[in-house]
């Protein structure tokens, strides 16, 4: 085995250091004869030249001399000597040029080639081309490279060349001119960005160009591709797009009819790429048979993306999205969505359906910079959306009772500690149809500021006082009735609820509840008695109202009616506290069995607050009304239902109290050890917490209802159980009303003291959920670790649209299949119980059962359903069917029953970046 490694450029330095030395030899022995023929020239030329002469007067009395010019000066000599070792002749190689063979080099000078054989490389620059066979035509500038035939007919050693980003797997031959670039190439596979490109005969240009001769293009990587679209003709435009003349589509390498005269497919990167969106088929059973989300993907640049999306219906319904997002590196990002759909049914129809419906997403999250900050979350639409427009593959938008939106505005004034921000709030429920928008909020606060902090008793140290103001305006369309305003008398105070239509803009305006409220809190925390903390507070309100109520009785009509009073008022009121709280922490050893330790963290608070009574009617607040033809008076609050409500009736001096419980063992992990390491926390009660607080200045009922919530998880967080209730500890007793009705009602005595226990639950919830699959429970910074990495080993290479995607695995993983996970359950069981103090009782508790299982490798069957066990029916069900096709994707979803009985069918090609990932991703708001 020989290895001889060249360069061309070190032959022609060696080649023009001869012809220099030879030149320098002849110029030599030319001077030297000059110097023996003319010596007399020689000497003259010395002669001739003037010496200086000291500078004199001049003599004006003397005659003008006369300079004589010299005859036989010599004119100047052309032959110029140079150096001609530094002359090097010119190539139009720029870069070394480094060759290597494993077997033999054979170099034949007669026809100035070389030839290099086993394991040989070939590099050039950007260029590199590995092959059995290479022969280097130095006259030409160009390459031949092939494979070796064994005597059994396998070719070996095809060629492998590499020319910047680009890579050829050549299957036969390939011709390269290094100093062109261009190269003719039989039978070759390249990769272009997310496409692979075959072809019998390729030809390369100098600018990247492929113009490929009976070729295929595919985005399946495998040897055998799955699917690929045939033309006799393919260009490739590099960065840009690939052009073919009359294609067909396969299959499997089967050929179908499918085709068109020509093909323009984008050819960028997968993050900058436009191109045609392929709709979804399905039917539904209120519109029909349907192609969904046709359209277009447009890549305008590196900042903003856009989709534009037309559904169509058998029944004559259609519609249209637009989705957008976009992003500003350093600054902010965000995405806007419109969905506007047309419904129609069929007029044979029991409920023939004629509506227009809209729905409105925004999202805008700005990054940490400067001292101001927008943001926004909107989620708007008409109610009959939800109703009536389908979405498989998410039920909780067809089920969701609440919209909510925002738009928020903050500054932070540098150098003060004042800030400011405004906002705009949007909810809206589903289910009834109520709108309410806050527009504007406003609010400017103060930090908390110490004035004694260089005082060293501490709780004038840690003394501090803040401010805030908050102004808000609230339009809503559920209007509340002028008068009357007793129900007692025959009133009905129930609100209406308005279209919220801009026919009723005019109404809803002069509905708007506004107002100003001024805080003032004033804190100081402090250590107690070494064991304990205290903390004393006071706040000051202050309420702006540019209207209140006033209440009179009407006595033809023998009830309460009130008037709305315009003007400028104020209520201010204050309330004060202190409280104080420890830590108390137990520990349970034990020597034997699993369990090593249990410690119990108990957190007991006591406070005492006090509020004066405002009922006073020198304060204006409250007003005493007569309310019956007896006399009777029954005092109104002036400010009820005003936005920030009004000043707290009757005086408080209430005893808080609180305890807080956390419950954690340590048990072994292996017995035969007791090492730090071997021993791990489980949470036994995560949290229990009861409150309840004691009005000594009440008249009756001073003790207020026990609030008592517990929160755990079993099996390492796989199932999470919360339970709240919320118990009333007085007593109940029935009561005949005038009418002869009975009726249930509290009295001031405690229930264990009337044989009924230790009271009644009035609101209570328990939660259970529980996850279970094979798989190992790993955190997000694990998972995105995971993906990251077998990214990387496949080949991949970080960029900022592989990090998004990722993100959004990390983020969102229940939009994305996870082919590695045999099967997923999500078990929810949830319970709610109600009872009102006239005995009436509400129950209402349900499942919900959710997941996914493998029947081989490449199918999986995931669903979604639920029980109503109150109603006994069974709820919104959706069963799906995935297949992964490594480079394409089916997802079939089906609605068996219900109103939104449905099924769709969509099938598309994989991203590149999530076949490396090895997961599918579920159809969305923004699949390609």
């Amino acid at each position: 085995m020989r290895a001889i490694k060249l360069t061309l450029r070190e032959i022609s330095l060696k080649l023009s250091k001869a012809q220099a030395t030879v030149q320098g030899f002849r110029l030599l022995l030319f001077c030297f004869l000059s110097l023996l023929i003319l010596p007399e020239q020689v000497l003259a030329q010395r002669s001739g030249r003037a010496l200086e002469k000291p500078l004199r007067a001049p003599d004006t009395l003397g005659l003008p001399r006369v300079e004589i010019p010299d005859t036989l000066s010599i004119a100047a000599d052309t032959l110029a000597l140079t150096d001609s070792a530094k002359i090097v002749p010119r190539s139009s190689i720029t870069s070394e040029i480094t060759y290597h063979a494993e077997d033999s080099i054979i170099a034949d000078f007669l026809t100035n080639k070389l030839y290099l054989y086993k394991e040989a490389w070939f590099e050039y620059g950007q260029m590199r081309l590995d092959a059995d066979v290479i022969v280097i035509d130095w006259e030409k500038s160009e390459l031949y490279a092939s494979g070796v035939t064994d005597s059994l007919g396998n070719i070996n050693g095809n060629p492998f060349f590499k020319d910047g980003n680009q890579v050829y797997e050549i299957r036969k031959e390939m011709r390269y001119n290094f100093k062109t670039q261009k190269a003719i190439i039989k039978d070759v596979v390249t990769e272009q960005q997310d496409g692979i490109l075959r072809g019998e005969t390729i030809k390369k240009t100098d600018d990247g160009s492929i113009y490929l001769d009976h070729g295929y293009y595919t985005t399946c990587k495998l040897t055998e591709p799955h699917w690929h679209i045939s033309s006799n003709k393919l260009k490739s435009i590099e960065g840009k797009q690939i052009v073919s003349g009359p294609f067909n589509l396969y299959f499997n390498g089967i050929p179908t009819p499918l085709g068109l005269p020509f093909g323009i497919i984008p050819n960028t990167p997968e993050e900058k790429a436009s191109g045609i969106i392929f709709p979804s088929y399905g039917e539904e059973q209120v519109r029909g048979l349907f192609l969904r989300d046709f359209g277009y993907y447009f890549a305008f640049n590196d900042f903003i993306h856009a989709r534009v999306t037309g559904d169509i219906y058998s029944k004559g319904s259609w519609g249209v999205k637009s989705q957008s997002v976009y992003k500003k590196r350093y600054r902010y990002s965000g995405g806007f969505n419109l969905d506007y759909q047309i419904i129609k049914s069929a007029e044979t129809d029991e409920n023939p359906l004629d509506t227009r419906t809209f729905r409105v997403t925004w999202n805008h999250t700005p990054e940490s910079r400067g001292t101001g900050r927008f943001s926004a979350s909107v989620n708007a639409g008409s109610t009959s959306y939800f109703n009536n427009v389908v979405n498989p593959t998410n039920f909780q938008n067809n089920i969701q009772s609440d919209l909510q939106s925002s738009v928020n505005y903050t500054k932070q004034f540098a150098g003060t500690p004042f800030s400011l921000s405004s906002s705009m709030q949007h909810s809206q429920s589903v289910s009834t149809g109520e709108v309410r928008l806050r527009l504007p909020t406003l609010n400017v606060s103060m930090n908390r500021q110490n004035p004694f902090q260089n005082v060293k008793f501490e709780p004038l140290k840690t003394l501090n006082i803040a401010w805030n103001f908050d102004f808000q305006n609230s339009i809503s369309n559920r209007i509340q009735p002028p008068s009357p305003i007793d129900p007692e008398l025959g009133g009905n105070n129930t609100p209406q609820l308005i279209p919220f239509t801009p026919d009723n803009f005019g109404l809803l305006l002069r509905n708007a509840n506004n107002g100003a409220q001024h805080r003032i809190p004033v804190q100081s925390t402090f250590n107690l008695f070494k064991y304990f903390t205290a903390a004393a507070s006071a706040n000051i309100t202050e309420l702006w109202y540019l209207q209140r109520l006033s209440y009179f009785y009407n006595p033809a009509s023998e009830r309460v009616d009130q008037i709305v009073e315009n003007g400028f008022n104020r209520v201010t009121f204050y309330t004060s506290s202190f409280n104080l709280n420890t830590n108390v922490y137990g520990f349970f050893n034990f020597k034997k069995g699993k369990i090593q330790t249990i410690r119990q963290h108990l957190q007991p608070t006591f406070g005492f607050s006090y509020t004066p009574d405002f009922t006073d009617e020198s304060f204006g607040y409250f007003q005493r009304v007569q309310n019956n033809a007896n006399g009777d008076t029954r005092l109104y609050n002036r400010h009820q239902g005003f936005i920030f409500g009004g000043a707290p009736q009757g005086e408080a001096r209430s005893l808080t109290m609180s305890l807080r419980s956390v419950l954690e063992a340590k048990i072994k992990t292996d017995e035969d050890s007791t090492a730090e390491a071997s021993t791990k926390k489980i949470p036994l009660l995560e949290n229990l917490s009861i409150n309840s607080s004691y009005n000594f200045a009440a008249d009756s009922f001073q003790l207020s209802n026990f609030n008592i919530s517990a929160r755990t998880s079993f099996f390492d967080r796989k199932l999470s159980i919360n339970l709240s209730s919320n118990l009333d500890p007085y007593a109940t007793r029935t009561f005949t009303n005038t009418s002869g009705n009975e009726i249930v009602r509290r009295v001031n005595q405690f229930a264990w003291k009337s044989g009924q226990g230790l009271g009644t639950i009035r609101n209570a919830s328990l939660n259970m959920n529980a996850s279970i699959n094979p798989g190992n429970t790993q955190n997000p910074n694990e998972v995105r670790d995971e993906l990251t990495n077998q990214f990387l080993q496949q080949g991949g290479q970080m960029n900022e649209f592989v990090e998004s995607q990722i993100n959004q695995i990390v983020n969102d993983p229940s939009q994305y299949i996870d082919w590695n996970i045999p099967w997923n359950l999500t078990v929810g069981y949830n319970l709610a119980y109600s009872r009102q103090t006239n005995g009436n009782t509400n129950i209402t508790q349900a499942m919900n059962l959710s997941g996914d299982v493998s029947l081989s490798e490449k199918w999986k069957i995931n669903f979604s359903t639920g029980v109503d066990i109150q109603a006994k029916n069974i709820t919104q069900s959706m069963i799906g069917i995935a297949r992964d096709l490594h480079c394409w994707q089916m997802n079939v979803n089906w609605v068996p029953f219900g109103r939104f009985t449905s099924y769709n069918i969509d099938i598309r090609v994989k991203s590149s970046i999530l076949q490396d990932l090895k997961v599918s991703r579920r159809r969305s708001f923004f699949d390609r």
